[in-house]
């Protein structure tokens, strides 16, 4: 994929010269109309179908490199990561900001291409991130891993069965940069897969206050809440069931003990949850959606700590386990949040 720099300066014909025959620039292989510009702001975050349904992003706070087969009712999905590890839930976020863009396109009208260019200081502010120098070369190792990541599936349709292999997105590139050498915009395009299910408009709305949801399987949980739940009053869903969906990697004890503490926070936007006999999770549709309790907040310095004590992981999903950690042990004062953060990172297994 060309630069959207070097398209536009290849537009104006032949190049001077001796009638442009020898040197000068090639040929403009990707010109700027064939690239949707992602300029909607506050567009509503939406988010596709197939990946809400199916446990394709990774819950770990470090990097799994982990081949995930997961089957169920008759459809079977491999994903593979690449050396980076998996795509974790919080890189979903650009999936999720292409998609809404892309979407608010339609609703306005306007043509739509799977090649996209955005401006990572909008995406970051749309995902509730911070736009720090570093909040960027964060942004290229989300786009690492979404690109690392490959997804094998099966399709039966009319007595035969088809398997097919895809990428969460094809490919990216980072188009300019600054002095100061922060990403600036980048050319994205997404795979066949997904712009036909955004053409199709096979996605559901996401409340705001999802981005505001640290916790990876929080995160998790909520989308298959809106995407079982919907509009309905009330969802229910064996522990054991939820846990294979959801793609927990813990212990079912485990992941029932974090359920319970979700359930207690109280967090999710939109839906409550409680648990009912039989081991079975109630998902509850509630008028008013309440974002994110309050939490320690961590500086910049203790995130980039965290990135050399361990390199490649997704730090803010490690912030999450450790805001977890800190909540299960009875919400301490904390006079140095930082300070009690890198401790708890040294002392646990990496």
């Amino acid at each position: 994929m060309n630069s959207i720099d070097g398209a536009a300066g290849s537009r104006g014909g032949v190049p001077g010269g001796a009638g442009g025959l020898s040197g000068g620039l090639g040929p403009d292989r990707h010109p700027q109309a064939d690239f949707f510009v992602c300029d909607f702001s506050g567009a509503s975050p939406k988010d596709d179908l197939g990946s809400m349904e199916h446990p394709i992003f990774s819950l770990s706070t470090r990097p799994d490199r982990r081949v995930l087969d997961y089957e169920h009712n008759g459809t079977r999905i491999t994903v593979t990561p690449s050396v980076k590890g998996r795509a974790t839930i919080h890189d979903k976020d650009i999936v999720i900001y292409c998609v809404s863009q892309l979407v608010a396109a339609l609703n306005a009208g306007r043509a739509v291409s799977r090649h996209l260019t955005l401006t990572a200081h909008d995406l970051l502010v749309a995902t509730n991130r911070d736009t720090s120098g570093d909040a960027y070369a964060r942004l290229r190792e989300a786009f690492e891993r979404l690109a690392g990541t490959r997804i094998t599936t099966n399709i039966a349709t009319g007595g035969y069965e088809t398997t097919r292999g895809f990428g969460l997105i094809e490919a990216w590139e980072i188009v300019r940069r600054t002095r100061g050498g922060r990403m600036v915009s980048v050319a994205v395009t997404l795979p066949d897969w997904l712009f036909r299910a955004v053409l199709a408009k096979s996605v559901l709305t996401l409340s705001r206050d999802y981005f505001r949801l640290r916790k990876p399987l929080e995160r998790r949980v909520y989308e298959l809440a809106r995407k079982h739940c919907g509009r309905q009053a009330e969802w229910q869903v064996g522990m054991a069931v939820l846990h294979k969906k959801a793609g927990s990697a813990a212990p079912l004890r485990v992941f029932r003990a974090a359920i319970r503490r979700m359930i207690e926070a109280d967090a999710l936007p939109g839906y409550a949850l409680a648990e009912r006999p039989g081991d079975i999770l109630a998902v509850t549709r509630r008028a008013g959606a309440r974002g994110a309790g309050t939490a320690p907040a961590l500086s910049e310095r203790a995130l980039d700590a965290a990135r050399i004590l361990r390199p490649g992981a997704d730090v803010h999903a490690l912030a999450a386990a450790w805001r977890d950690h800190w909540e299960t042990r009875g919400r301490a004062r904390l006079d140095d949040p930082d300070a009690v953060f890198l401790g708890w990172l040294r002392k646990t297994p990496g």
